[in-house]
Protein backbone atom coordinates (compact mmCIF):
# COMPACT_ATOMS: atom_id res chain seq x y z
CA UNK A 1 0.00 0.00 0.00
CA UNK A 2 1.26 3.35 -0.92
CA UNK A 3 1.77 5.51 2.03
CA UNK A 4 3.22 9.14 2.09
CA UNK A 5 3.80 11.11 5.10
CA UNK A 6 4.11 15.04 5.83
CA UNK A 7 6.13 16.48 3.37
CA UNK A 8 10.00 17.82 4.26
CA UNK A 9 9.80 15.50 7.77
CA UNK A 10 11.72 12.01 8.15
CA UNK A 11 8.45 10.65 7.36
CA UNK A 12 8.11 12.03 3.46
CA UNK A 13 9.10 11.34 0.39
CA UNK A 14 11.79 12.50 -2.01
CA UNK A 15 11.68 12.52 -5.90
CA UNK A 16 15.04 14.03 -7.59
CA UNK A 17 14.31 15.06 -11.19
CA UNK A 18 16.84 14.40 -13.63
CA UNK A 19 16.52 16.89 -16.32
CA UNK A 20 14.14 20.27 -14.96
CA UNK A 21 12.85 21.27 -18.16
CA UNK A 22 8.78 22.43 -19.22
CA UNK A 23 7.59 18.71 -19.13
CA UNK A 24 9.69 17.89 -15.39
CA UNK A 25 8.36 21.20 -14.28
CA UNK A 26 4.61 19.46 -14.54
CA UNK A 27 5.90 16.62 -13.56
CA UNK A 28 7.24 18.58 -10.27
CA UNK A 29 3.93 19.91 -9.51
CA UNK A 30 1.47 16.73 -9.57
CA UNK A 31 4.21 14.73 -7.60
CA UNK A 32 3.92 17.92 -4.90
CA UNK A 33 0.06 17.84 -4.98
CA UNK A 34 0.83 14.40 -3.33
CA UNK A 35 2.87 16.06 -0.73
CA UNK A 36 6.00 14.86 -2.39
CA UNK A 37 9.34 16.66 -1.67
CA UNK A 38 10.88 17.68 -5.25
CA UNK A 39 14.94 18.08 -5.86
CA UNK A 40 15.81 19.21 -9.67
CA UNK A 41 18.37 18.72 -11.49
CA UNK A 42 19.95 20.66 -14.87
CA UNK A 43 23.10 21.64 -16.49
CA UNK A 44 22.19 25.56 -16.14
CA UNK A 45 20.56 26.99 -13.25
CA UNK A 46 16.55 28.49 -13.16
CA UNK A 47 15.72 25.88 -15.41
CA UNK A 48 11.28 25.41 -15.34
CA UNK A 49 11.50 23.02 -12.84
CA UNK A 50 13.92 24.50 -10.50
CA UNK A 51 11.43 27.34 -10.29
CA UNK A 52 8.49 25.08 -8.45
CA UNK A 53 10.98 22.52 -6.76
CA UNK A 54 12.18 22.94 -3.07
CA UNK A 55 15.30 22.63 -4.05
CA UNK A 56 18.06 22.09 -6.92
CA UNK A 57 20.93 21.37 -7.84
CA UNK A 58 23.54 22.56 -10.99
CA UNK A 59 25.63 19.96 -13.29
CA UNK A 60 25.65 17.70 -16.08
CA UNK A 61 23.36 14.96 -16.15
CA UNK A 62 26.35 13.30 -18.19
CA UNK A 63 28.24 13.53 -14.76
CA UNK A 64 28.09 10.36 -13.67
CA UNK A 65 30.08 10.74 -10.47
CA UNK A 66 28.60 14.64 -9.46
CA UNK A 67 25.15 12.41 -10.09
CA UNK A 68 26.15 9.97 -7.91
CA UNK A 69 27.19 12.40 -5.35
CA UNK A 70 23.75 14.27 -5.02
CA UNK A 71 21.70 11.47 -5.31
CA UNK A 72 23.83 9.76 -2.52
CA UNK A 73 23.39 12.80 -0.23
CA UNK A 74 19.74 13.50 -1.28
CA UNK A 75 18.59 9.77 -0.52
CA UNK A 76 15.83 10.28 -2.80
CA UNK A 77 12.52 7.71 -2.32
CA UNK A 78 12.49 8.06 -6.45
CA UNK A 79 15.13 8.71 -9.17
CA UNK A 80 12.71 10.26 -12.49
CA UNK A 81 14.88 10.57 -15.79
CA UNK A 82 13.47 13.91 -17.77
CA UNK A 83 15.72 13.94 -20.60
CA UNK A 84 17.66 11.36 -22.94
CA UNK A 85 21.17 12.68 -21.99
CA UNK A 86 21.93 11.25 -18.47
CA UNK A 87 24.94 8.94 -16.97
CA UNK A 88 22.41 5.84 -17.62
CA UNK A 89 25.18 3.36 -16.19
CA UNK A 90 25.59 5.26 -13.14
CA UNK A 91 21.83 5.07 -12.85
CA UNK A 92 21.94 1.12 -13.53
CA UNK A 93 24.50 1.10 -10.52
CA UNK A 94 22.33 3.07 -8.68
CA UNK A 95 19.47 0.71 -8.68
CA UNK A 96 21.49 -2.34 -8.36
CA UNK A 97 22.73 -0.63 -4.90
CA UNK A 98 18.94 -0.35 -4.17
CA UNK A 99 17.65 3.30 -5.76
CA UNK A 100 13.97 2.98 -7.25
CA UNK A 101 14.92 4.73 -10.93
CA UNK A 102 11.81 5.50 -12.89
CA UNK A 103 10.45 3.29 -14.90
CA UNK A 104 13.92 1.26 -14.77
CA UNK A 105 17.57 1.71 -14.76
CA UNK A 106 16.93 -0.42 -17.95
CA UNK A 107 14.66 1.51 -19.69
CA UNK A 108 16.83 4.97 -19.08
CA UNK A 109 19.62 3.12 -20.49
CA UNK A 110 18.31 1.66 -23.55
CA UNK A 111 15.98 4.82 -24.76
CA UNK A 112 19.30 7.25 -23.78
CA UNK A 113 20.35 6.44 -27.59
CA UNK A 114 18.32 5.30 -30.12
CA UNK A 115 20.54 2.55 -30.94
CA UNK A 116 19.63 0.47 -27.95
CA UNK A 117 15.38 0.91 -28.26
CA UNK A 118 15.95 0.26 -32.16
CA UNK A 119 17.72 -3.25 -31.41
CA UNK A 120 15.27 -4.28 -28.87
CA UNK A 121 12.54 -3.79 -30.75
CA UNK A 122 13.43 -4.78 -34.30
CA UNK A 123 16.03 -8.02 -32.68
CA UNK A 124 14.48 -8.98 -29.66
CA UNK A 125 10.80 -8.44 -29.77
CA UNK A 126 10.86 -8.56 -33.83
CA UNK A 127 8.74 -5.29 -34.44
CA UNK A 128 8.27 -4.08 -37.45
CA UNK A 129 10.49 -0.84 -38.05
CA UNK A 130 12.04 1.73 -40.98
CA UNK A 131 15.15 -0.02 -42.33
CA UNK A 132 18.16 1.54 -40.68
CA UNK A 133 22.49 1.24 -40.45
CA UNK A 134 24.27 2.54 -37.44
CA UNK A 135 27.88 4.72 -37.95
CA UNK A 136 30.42 5.85 -36.33
CA UNK A 137 32.32 7.54 -38.79
CA UNK A 138 32.30 9.40 -41.92
CA UNK A 139 33.07 6.13 -43.67
CA UNK A 140 30.62 4.05 -42.40
CA UNK A 141 28.11 6.77 -42.44
CA UNK A 142 28.72 6.87 -45.99
CA UNK A 143 28.21 3.53 -46.58
CA UNK A 144 25.09 2.86 -44.28
CA UNK A 145 23.42 5.55 -46.28
CA UNK A 146 24.34 3.77 -49.71
CA UNK A 147 22.67 0.51 -47.94
CA UNK A 148 19.89 2.28 -46.67
CA UNK A 149 19.27 4.21 -49.88
CA UNK A 150 18.23 8.21 -50.49
CA UNK A 151 16.27 9.77 -49.53
CA UNK A 152 16.89 8.81 -46.11
CA UNK A 153 16.80 10.65 -42.63
CA UNK A 154 19.99 11.17 -40.44
CA UNK A 155 20.00 11.60 -36.80
CA UNK A 156 23.00 11.30 -33.83
CA UNK A 157 21.72 8.39 -31.20
CA UNK A 158 21.51 10.46 -28.59
CA UNK A 159 19.50 13.55 -29.28
CA UNK A 160 15.83 15.63 -28.96
CA UNK A 161 13.33 18.08 -30.39
CA UNK A 162 15.20 17.26 -33.45
CA UNK A 163 18.56 18.38 -32.50
CA UNK A 164 21.14 17.16 -35.32
CA UNK A 165 18.38 15.40 -36.94
CA UNK A 166 18.84 15.95 -41.22
CA UNK A 167 17.29 14.54 -44.47
CA UNK A 168 19.58 13.94 -47.15
CA UNK A 169 17.50 13.87 -50.41
CA UNK A 170 20.66 14.26 -52.87
CA UNK A 171 24.57 12.67 -52.95
CA UNK A 172 25.49 16.97 -52.52
CA UNK A 173 23.40 16.23 -48.73
CA UNK A 174 25.69 14.18 -47.44
CA UNK A 175 28.46 15.95 -46.01
CA UNK A 176 26.30 18.40 -44.83
CA UNK A 177 24.17 16.11 -42.97
CA UNK A 178 26.94 14.14 -41.50
CA UNK A 179 28.29 17.47 -40.15
CA UNK A 180 24.60 18.68 -38.67
CA UNK A 181 24.75 14.89 -37.09
CA UNK A 182 28.04 15.63 -35.72
CA UNK A 183 26.77 19.00 -33.95
CA UNK A 184 23.92 18.27 -32.87
CA UNK A 185 24.50 15.60 -30.70
CA UNK A 186 23.53 15.83 -26.63
CA UNK A 187 27.24 14.33 -26.03
CA UNK A 188 28.67 15.41 -28.52
CA UNK A 189 30.24 14.11 -31.96
CA UNK A 190 29.95 10.21 -32.09
CA UNK A 191 27.63 7.70 -33.69
CA UNK A 192 24.66 8.28 -35.64
CA UNK A 193 21.49 6.00 -37.10
CA UNK A 194 20.77 6.57 -40.93
CA UNK A 195 16.57 5.59 -41.56
CA UNK A 196 15.03 4.69 -45.19
CA UNK A 197 12.74 7.72 -45.53
CA UNK A 198 9.46 6.02 -45.18
CA UNK A 199 6.30 7.34 -46.87
CA UNK A 200 3.82 7.05 -43.89
CA UNK A 201 0.48 8.14 -43.89
CA UNK A 202 0.88 9.79 -40.44
CA UNK A 203 2.38 9.10 -37.59
CA UNK A 204 1.52 9.32 -33.87
CA UNK A 205 2.35 9.03 -30.11
CA UNK A 206 0.74 6.70 -28.46
CA UNK A 207 0.99 7.51 -24.62
CA UNK A 208 0.95 4.80 -22.87
CA UNK A 209 0.88 4.16 -18.56
CA UNK A 210 2.12 1.20 -16.82
CA UNK A 211 0.87 1.86 -13.02
CA UNK A 212 -0.34 -0.62 -10.65
CA UNK A 213 -3.76 -1.56 -11.71
CA UNK A 214 -2.24 -2.35 -15.31
CA UNK A 215 -1.27 -0.66 -18.11
CA UNK A 216 -3.76 1.90 -20.00
CA UNK A 217 -3.73 3.26 -23.64
CA UNK A 218 -4.54 7.24 -24.04
CA UNK A 219 -6.28 7.86 -27.20
CA UNK A 220 -3.84 8.48 -30.15
CA UNK A 221 -1.23 12.32 -30.56
CA UNK A 222 -1.68 13.18 -34.08
CA UNK A 223 1.44 15.92 -34.53
CA UNK A 224 3.17 18.00 -36.84
CA UNK A 225 7.41 18.51 -36.81
CA UNK A 226 9.26 20.78 -38.10
CA UNK A 227 12.92 19.65 -38.57
CA UNK A 228 12.24 16.86 -36.26
CA UNK A 229 11.27 19.07 -33.48
CA UNK A 230 7.16 19.33 -32.56
CA UNK A 231 5.57 22.29 -33.48
CA UNK A 232 1.85 21.24 -33.38
CA UNK A 233 -0.34 17.89 -31.82
CA UNK A 234 -3.96 17.15 -31.56
CA UNK A 235 -5.61 14.31 -29.89
CA UNK A 236 -7.40 12.11 -30.88
CA UNK A 237 -5.60 11.48 -34.06
CA UNK A 238 -8.42 9.66 -36.41
CA UNK A 239 -7.28 5.99 -36.64
CA UNK A 240 -9.86 2.78 -37.40
CA UNK A 241 -10.01 -0.09 -34.67
CA UNK A 242 -7.76 -2.60 -36.68
CA UNK A 243 -4.94 0.21 -36.94
CA UNK A 244 -5.26 1.20 -33.28
CA UNK A 245 -5.41 -2.54 -31.98
CA UNK A 246 -2.31 -2.57 -33.68
CA UNK A 247 -0.66 0.27 -32.51
CA UNK A 248 -1.48 -0.85 -28.93
CA UNK A 249 -0.10 -3.69 -29.09
CA UNK A 250 3.38 -2.30 -30.51
CA UNK A 251 3.25 0.35 -27.40
CA UNK A 252 2.59 -2.80 -25.11
CA UNK A 253 4.97 -5.31 -25.96
CA UNK A 254 7.51 -2.45 -25.88
CA UNK A 255 6.88 -1.20 -22.80
CA UNK A 256 6.33 -4.63 -20.81
CA UNK A 257 10.13 -4.89 -22.38
CA UNK A 258 10.97 -2.09 -20.87
CA UNK A 259 8.98 -2.56 -18.00
CA UNK A 260 8.80 -0.31 -14.40
CA UNK A 261 5.53 2.36 -13.29
CA UNK A 262 5.14 5.31 -15.50
CA UNK A 263 4.04 6.61 -18.44
CA UNK A 264 5.68 6.30 -21.75
CA UNK A 265 5.55 8.60 -24.81
CA UNK A 266 5.72 5.56 -27.62
CA UNK A 267 5.95 7.11 -31.65
CA UNK A 268 4.44 5.38 -34.49
CA UNK A 269 4.31 5.63 -38.32
CA UNK A 270 0.98 4.51 -40.00
CA UNK A 271 1.14 3.44 -43.44
CA UNK A 272 -2.15 2.03 -44.34
CA UNK A 273 -3.04 -0.66 -42.47
CA UNK A 274 0.98 -1.16 -41.32
CA UNK A 275 2.33 0.60 -38.28
CA UNK A 276 5.49 0.80 -37.67
CA UNK A 277 7.77 1.46 -34.31
CA UNK A 278 9.98 4.42 -34.38
CA UNK A 279 11.32 5.49 -30.88
CA UNK A 280 9.89 5.33 -27.35
CA UNK A 281 10.80 8.27 -24.46
CA UNK A 282 10.25 6.60 -20.96
CA UNK A 283 8.70 9.78 -19.28
CA UNK A 284 5.88 12.73 -20.67
CA UNK A 285 6.11 13.49 -24.20
CA UNK A 286 6.46 17.08 -25.70
CA UNK A 287 3.31 16.32 -27.97
CA UNK A 288 1.51 14.88 -24.78
CA UNK A 289 1.26 18.76 -23.76
CA UNK A 290 -2.04 18.56 -24.97
CA UNK A 291 -3.37 16.44 -22.73
CA UNK A 292 -3.51 19.29 -20.48
CA UNK A 293 -6.92 20.51 -22.00
CA UNK A 294 -7.90 17.18 -23.62
CA UNK A 295 -8.87 14.94 -20.37
CA UNK A 296 -8.83 14.89 -16.99
CA UNK A 297 -5.92 13.72 -15.68
CA UNK A 298 -2.75 14.99 -17.95
CA UNK A 299 -0.22 13.25 -18.69
CA UNK A 300 1.89 14.39 -15.81
CA UNK A 301 -0.77 13.68 -13.90
CA UNK A 302 -0.84 10.06 -14.78
CA UNK A 303 2.81 9.78 -14.41
CA UNK A 304 2.83 11.10 -10.91
CA UNK A 305 0.24 8.14 -10.32
CA UNK A 306 1.65 5.74 -11.82
CA UNK A 307 5.20 6.24 -9.89
CA UNK A 308 3.62 6.55 -6.85
CA UNK A 309 1.79 3.40 -7.15
CA UNK A 310 -1.58 4.68 -7.48
CA UNK A 311 -4.22 3.21 -10.00
CA UNK A 312 -5.68 4.43 -12.97
CA UNK A 313 -8.90 3.10 -12.86
CA UNK A 314 -10.14 5.59 -15.70
CA UNK A 315 -9.13 8.67 -17.96
CA UNK A 316 -11.96 11.25 -18.75
CA UNK A 317 -11.69 12.34 -22.41
CA UNK A 318 -12.74 15.50 -22.16
CA UNK A 319 -12.86 16.99 -26.12
CA UNK A 320 -10.87 16.79 -29.33
CA UNK A 321 -7.76 19.38 -28.54
CA UNK A 322 -4.49 20.60 -29.78
CA UNK A 323 -1.22 22.05 -28.90
CA UNK A 324 0.85 24.82 -30.50
CA UNK A 325 4.77 25.19 -29.44
CA UNK A 326 5.55 28.76 -29.49
CA UNK A 327 9.42 28.74 -30.88
CA UNK A 328 11.34 31.86 -30.20
CA UNK A 329 14.67 32.73 -32.47
CA UNK A 330 16.96 35.09 -31.12
CA UNK A 331 19.75 35.76 -28.58
CA UNK A 332 18.53 37.22 -25.29
CA UNK A 333 17.57 36.30 -21.42
CA UNK A 334 14.87 39.04 -21.38
CA UNK A 335 11.69 37.74 -23.49
CA UNK A 336 8.21 39.44 -23.20
CA UNK A 337 4.99 37.53 -24.28
CA UNK A 338 2.68 40.53 -25.36
CA UNK A 339 -1.26 40.42 -27.00
CA UNK A 340 -2.21 37.89 -23.99
CA UNK A 341 -5.38 39.49 -23.61
CA UNK A 342 -6.03 38.76 -27.68
CA UNK A 343 -4.08 35.11 -27.51
CA UNK A 344 -6.92 34.20 -24.28
CA UNK A 345 -10.09 36.21 -25.89
CA UNK A 346 -11.73 32.81 -27.16
CA UNK A 347 -12.95 30.23 -25.00
CA UNK A 348 -11.25 27.42 -24.50
CA UNK A 349 -7.88 28.44 -25.37
CA UNK A 350 -5.26 28.06 -22.51
CA UNK A 351 -1.02 29.19 -22.37
CA UNK A 352 1.87 27.72 -20.69
CA UNK A 353 4.62 30.10 -20.43
CA UNK A 354 7.94 27.61 -19.34
CA UNK A 355 9.77 30.59 -18.07
CA UNK A 356 13.32 29.40 -19.60
CA UNK A 357 16.30 31.87 -18.31
CA UNK A 358 17.08 32.68 -22.51
CA UNK A 359 17.12 31.53 -25.68
CA UNK A 360 20.11 31.55 -27.96
CA UNK A 361 19.33 30.54 -31.52
CA UNK A 362 15.58 28.89 -31.15
CA UNK A 363 14.03 27.46 -28.52
CA UNK A 364 10.43 26.31 -27.44
CA UNK A 365 9.25 28.81 -24.71
CA UNK A 366 5.50 28.19 -24.09
CA UNK A 367 2.36 26.06 -25.46
CA UNK A 368 -1.05 26.89 -26.69
CA UNK A 369 -4.09 24.73 -25.79
CA UNK A 370 -7.16 24.33 -27.12
CA UNK A 371 -10.49 22.53 -27.42
CA UNK A 372 -13.52 22.15 -29.39
CA UNK A 373 -15.90 20.08 -30.91
CA UNK A 374 -13.55 18.79 -33.83
CA UNK A 375 -9.49 18.15 -34.51
CA UNK A 376 -10.07 20.89 -37.31
CA UNK A 377 -11.58 23.04 -35.11
CA UNK A 378 -9.35 22.56 -32.21
CA UNK A 379 -6.16 23.16 -34.83
CA UNK A 380 -7.39 26.29 -36.07
CA UNK A 381 -8.57 27.90 -32.92
CA UNK A 382 -4.58 27.18 -31.49
CA UNK A 383 -3.50 29.20 -34.68
CA UNK A 384 -5.48 31.76 -34.26
CA UNK A 385 -4.48 32.17 -30.59
CA UNK A 386 -0.63 31.91 -32.07
CA UNK A 387 -0.90 34.49 -34.32
CA UNK A 388 -2.43 37.00 -31.79
CA UNK A 389 0.53 36.27 -29.56
CA UNK A 390 3.76 39.04 -29.87
CA UNK A 391 7.13 37.83 -28.66
CA UNK A 392 9.58 40.45 -27.96
CA UNK A 393 13.23 39.13 -27.73
CA UNK A 394 15.06 42.25 -26.10
CA UNK A 395 18.91 42.51 -26.40
CA UNK A 396 21.09 40.84 -23.50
Amino acid sequence: MTKIGTTLSPVGQKAILCGSGELGKEVAIELQRYGIEVVALDKYANAPAMQVAHRSHVFSMLDGQKLREVIEAEKPDYIIPEIEAIATGTLVELEQEGFNVIPTAKAAFLTMNREGIRRLADEELGIATSPYRFASNKQEFEQAVAAVGIPCVVKPIMSSSGHGQSVIKTNADIERSWKIAQEGGRAGAGRVIVEAFVKFDYEITLLTVRHSAGTTFLNPIGHYQQDGDYRESWQPQPMDGSTLDKAQHIAGLVTGALGGYGIFGVELFVCGNDVLFSEVSPRPHDTGMVTMISQDLSQFALHARAILGLPVPSVRFYRPSASKAVVVEGDSDKVVFDQLEEVLAEPDVQIRIFGKPEVAGHRRLAVILASADTVAEARAKANRAYDKLKVNVLPR
